[in-house]
């Protein structure tokens, strides 16, 4: 068995032996002393640090037994899907469109909207009504950009982040179907949610407007405020980029870190990198519209930033966070414990689910014009 398999089998017991007995720390290494020799050589001169392998329990402290579970999963059996042709990028999308699709009527429900599909500015959308709107909000709109990696997530699939924000947050929400690649690579995308953005505003008062999305979503949020800001659009009044995708490429400290600890996205050396590829074509990874990091953050609106310890965005995230601060924008960061990628917004019913959108709801009401 390989060196890495064989830290895959550890890791497995490890994670199944610290859910049942509720440990949340690291395992000692069996011999401390020969370990902490071994490694204070190996990181003796400036540069690269090594660790040894390292296995990780499931935490138990300020974690909820339905997010418990959440990080306890898997990988997921798409971490390192390959499409070489169009045909097998669409086949891996409807399969994991089917799954979301599926658990849409009954989240619909519990959350109490309904979603409706219109068209703005020539581009699809689902408009996200709750069925009680507080009288606060009753003149307020949102603008949802949502995640996948640029590749997944069409239709109707787009929705799950829309109805928890109208859900929990009381929001009228426009949710955004972009075109996507493999057919659509870029701009397609920042076209269209920048086409919509320019027809909602003229359905309410942009100090009443924020845009928001996870992941893809949240790269996208920021490069649509950019690009509002570029053409001398009005900006909205607030965002909410979750865990975004800010840097395209595979750079950022979490990258490495979290490799293979973040059980949702896992490595950008699988699906993820793929994805980034067929959606920037040409174009530089460093195109602000491609990697908003790289763009000027000044004038930006107020900003509430979400991730997790485990994430492989976490880096992504905390350098957004950090820019926008740079630049003087009034900027929030929350940080879960034990998360891998957007795992709060996995599970309706999870605390730290209602939490995290609570949150985002609040910033919201604390900087949209009442």
């Amino acid at each position: 068995m390989s060196r890495f398999g064989a830290m895959l089998l550890a890791t497995t017991a490890l994670i199944a032996f610290g859910a049942a007995s509720g440990f949340a720390q690291k395992a000692p290494p069996v011999n401390y002393e020969q370990t902490a020799a071994a490694e204070a050589a190996a990181n003796k001169q400036p540069g690269i640090r090594v660790s040894p392998d390292k296995s990780f329990g499931v935490p138990t402290d300020e974690v909820s037994p339905q997010m418990q579970a959440l990080i306890a999963a898997p990988f997921p059996p798409h971490m390192n899907a390959d499409p070489k042709t169009s045909a097998e990028w669409h086949a891996l999308i409807d399969t994991r469109t089917a799954l979301a699709v599926k658990a849409l009527p009954a989240m619909r429900e519990k959350m109490g909207v309904t979603v409706e599909p219109a068209v703005m500015g020539g581009v699809k959308v689902f408009i996200v009504t709750p069925k009680t709107i507080p009288p606060a909000n009753k003149d307020r709109l949102l603008v949802h950009v949502h995640g996948g990696g640029y590749v997944f997530g069409p239709g109707e699939a787009a929705t799950p982040e829309a109805i928890l924000m109208a859900g929990f947050g009381g929001f009228k929400v426009i949710s955004v179907d972009y075109r996507m690649p493999p057919d659509f690579p870029y701009p397609a995308a920042m076209d269209d949610a920048m086409a919509v953005w320019k027809e909602a505003i003229k359905l309410a008062d942009p100090k009443k407007m924020a845009v928001f999305g996870t992941s893809t979503g949240g790269a996208m949020t920021l490069a649509l405020v950019l690009r509002a800001k570029a053409e001398g659009v009005a900006l909205p009044a607030a965002m909410a980029p979750g865990t975004p995708w800010s840097d395209i490429d595979n750079i950022g400290d979490t990258y490495a870190s979290n490799e293979y600890v973040d059980n949702v996205l896992v490595t950008w050396n699988g699906w993820l990198g793929r994805a980034a590829k067929i959606y920037a074509g040409s174009v530089s990874y460093k195109d602000p519209q491609i990697s908003p990091i790289y763009g000027d953050f000044s004038g930006l609106p107020p900003a509430i930033l979400t991730s997790g310890t485990r994430d492989l965005f976490l880096s992504n995230t905390v350098r957004a966070h950090r820019k926008l601060r740079r630049a003087g924008v009034d900027a929030e960061l929350n940080v879960y414990e034990g998360q891998s990628h957007a795992q709060y917004g996995f599970d309706m019913n999870a605390p730290e689910t209602k939490e995290a959108f609570t949150d985002i709801a609040r910033f919201f009401d604390n900087h949209l014009a009442k």
